[in-house]
């Protein structure tokens, strides 16, 4: 497929990598400029791409950006082809990695909120797995104990064609439905960032609950400062199971 990450950061970079090792036709695109774009994700074949051109002509788009500022590419997206499968990786952190934003914090569900920035339908995929995890811990299809990704979207369509991606990326897509169920999926509910295998993932999926896990979320900065200097992923991974226990 022809696929453009907008944001070359810690997920969009691996991302876009992994996609084009995988065989597709990926453009990265990041507003801190070409320059912003790893040597390995260029390594892999990815090419840098200006925003406006990088959004053109292609089968899926995929929105590696911070929360809450997916309503400045509205314009650029009025353009682009209702069929383009539009992918959203990122997560709500009121005050640490994003301003509050009023709409969430009274229960709109983060990737509906991104959808309506937009001005039109996304799926919500990749943003359950910290960067480390999808960097360094995909394998492929059949491998035992392979982790899973779930995936929510409002047509059947956009939730296939963004599953083939998960698994083109090492992991076990799971289909987690409608985009309105997505907040099952966001920090910091038991499927967030915990590692889950496909036969572990839907009872994670099913167990959330929206007060407990925004709680859960909001008291990451004492968390983390409790695991030390330099925590490993098998920390964070064991950091937010421990949370639901």
């Amino acid at each position: 497929m022809k696929i453009t990450v907008i944001g070359a950061g810690a997920i969009g970079g691996n991302l876009a990598a992994k996609l084009r090792t995988a065989g597709h036709d990926v453009q990265v695109t990041d507003a801190r400029g070409r320059q912003a774009v790893r040597a390995e994700v260029l390594e892999a074949g990815a090419r840098t791409a200006d925003l406006a051109a990088a959004v053109q002509d292609r089968d899926v788009i995929i929105l590696s950006i911070p929360f809450g500022v997916a309503g400045q590419l509205a314009d650029l997206f009025a353009s682009v082809p209702a069929e383009t499968v539009v992918i959203d990786t990122s997560n709500y952190y009121p005050g640490m990695l994003s301003e509050p934003i009023e709409a969430v914090d009274n229960g709109q569900v983060e990737s509906v909120y991104t959808a309506g920035q937009l001005g039109r339908s996304v799926v919500k995929a990749w943003n359950a797995a910290l960067a480390e995890t999808q960097r360094t811990r995909g394998v492929p299809a059949g491998t035992p104990g392979r982790l899973a990704i779930p995936v929510a979207g409002d047509t059947q369509e956009a939730r296939r064609v963004a599953m083939q991606l998960v698994d083109d990326t090492g992991f076990d897509p799971y289909d987690a439905g409608p985009l309105a169920d997505s907040w099952r999926q966001q920090p910091n509910s038991p499927a967030y960032c915990t590692e889950l295998t496909l036969d572990e993932l839907p009872a994670a999926l099913a167990a959330a609950d929206r007060a407990k896990d925004a709680a859960i979320r909001d008291s990451l900065p004492h968390r983390i400062a409790a695991l030390g200097a330099n925590p490993t992923v098998d920390d964070v991974v064991e950091m937010n199971r421990a949370a639901h226990r």
